[in-house]
């Protein structure tokens, strides 16, 4: 068993095309020999957002502070503390804060996937 807090995860600046005022945080993975998921941290400043991106896998986000945006090919949905999203394999999507605060969430992703850097 694994027990830690993600404050005390070294949080990383998104650098991939197309980013902008996003930290990553990489909470339980390869790290602590988790072989399915990949669980991470992430938080948007205002005005930020990830790049509209896509991939073969599915994704699970659980909003936990902030107010954000989840943009599609189709609209965009506005979310908050409490929501969750599941975006399905090869679906278009971003996350963006328009807000005043900062915007964190929880994304699970399978653990042999690499998305965000």
């Amino acid at each position: 068993m694994y027990i830690g807090a993600w404050k005390d995860v070294e949080g990383k600046a998104v650098t991939e095309a197309g980013a902008g005022g996003v930290t990553i945080r990489v909470l339980m993975g390869d790290n602590v020999g988790a072989p399915n998921f990949t669980t991470r941290h992430l938080e948007v400043s205002p005005g930020g957002h990830t790049p509209f991106h896509a991939h073969p896998w599915e994704h699970e986000v659980f909003v936990l502070s902030g107010k954000g945006k989840v943009k599609r090919k189709d609209g965009e949905t506005e979310v908050g503390p409490g929501s969750y999203v599941f975006v399905p394999p090869d679906e278009e999507h971003a996350f963006a804060n328009e807000g005043t605060d900062a915007f964190s969430f929880l994304c699970a992703i399978p653990a042999t996937k690499v998305c965000l850097r």
